[in-house]
């Protein structure tokens, strides 16, 4: 038998790894500079650059996308790898990737807080920053894919299902969402109007917490969980049955609630009132009581917690 000898690409793995802590501070520094600001409104120092509303989409996109997207791809170039018994099949794919990535982070960075965007959650980047993200991550599926192709081992374990399931799906979702016709350098039109916008969006804005929040770390679960544990997976026929229950069954947890909403337009008088759905945060029933008074005869759930030394009550009315 013929001894191989190979060898991993770890220096992007401790790239990736350095830009995730790097991101992960920035990102969190901005959000509690704005949490701040909604007790001390004059910590945005009276400059636009610095308000709420410019800040918090910055900070979202820095914990997500860069601290972290880049905790994903830190996971998958070094599992990937492992898995496969081979390194990556293209060492300039994988630095195009980590440095158009940091690069389109910085765009969006800029971007935002000079008031750039399309106001849509997880998607507020304007048309050259979206198209540079669709090439930037077509680039590191292509490594992936060329990866696998020239693995040294048969069997694609289930780890690998689930990373070529969040770059099909992302890739899709950010297309999908980002059609819009330029009229400036930095401005557009989104190509869908009214309620289909809204459909759209949050099909991919619920997808986005699904495919890109989830499954890649479902997928490094598996690779790590085995090795801290030393030992396999309890039941690989399990994982199997996971990723496709997963697969069939996320991607259209968002649209139905979204098209609840859109069928009240259609709705009038007391149809649209059966629909409606009210929740009240108090310390006493005096609000449940109004709302009740209000809203006619209704069913009532209480969840309890101690919250600051008192009894704390969350109450959700339907009606």
């Amino acid at each position: 038998m013929e001894l191989q000898k190979f060898y991993y690409d770890n220096k992007i793995v401790k790239y990736f790894a350095y830009a995730t802590l790097f991101w992960g501070f920035i990102g969190m520094l901005v959000g509690l500079h704005i949490a701040f600001q909604l007790f001390l409104p004059e910590w945005n120092f009276g400059i636009p650059f610095t308000t709420f509303g410019r800040l918090r989409p910055l900070h979202t996109n820095a914990v997500i996308f860069a601290f972290v997207g880049n905790g994903i791809f830190t996971g998958y170039y070094y599992s990937l790898q492992r898995l496969l018994k081979t390194e990556m099949a293209s060492k300039w794919m994988s630095y195009f990737h980590f440095w158009g990535w940091q690069f389109i982070i910085l765009a969006a960075a800029v971007t935002l807080v000079l008031g750039f965007s399309q106001s849509k959650e997880y998607a507020e980047l304007e048309w050259p920053i979206d198209i540079m993200i669709a090439i930037v991550w077509v680039i590191f599926g292509w490594n992936m894919m060329w990866t696998i192709l020239k693995r040294r081992t048969r069997h694609i374990y289930v780890a690998i299902w689930f990373y070529i399931a969040t770059f099909v799906t992302v890739a899709v979702l950010h297309i999908g969402n980002s059609i819009e016709i330029p009229y400036s350098f930095l401005r557009s039109y989104p190509v869908y109007a009214g309620v289909q916008d809204a459909l759209v969006q949050w099909w991919y804005g619920h997808n986005a917490v699904a495919f890109f929040l989830t499954t890649p770390y479902l997928g490094l679960m598996y690779y790590f969980l085995p090795k801290a544990a030393n030992r396999p997976v309890y039941s690989y026929k399990l994982s199997i049955i996971h990723f496709w229950a997963l697969i069939f069954l996320y991607i259209w947890a968002g649209p139905p609630l979204i098209s609840i909403h859109t069928q009240l337009g259609s709705i009038t008088g007391n149809r649209l009132l059966y629909y409606a759905s009210c929740t009240l945060v108090g310390w006493d029933d005096e609000r449940l009581t109004y709302a009740e008074g209000c809203m006619g005869q209704g069913s009532r759930r209480s969840r309890s917690q101690i919250y600051g030394g008192g009894s704390y009550r969350l109450w959700y009315v339907n009606f």
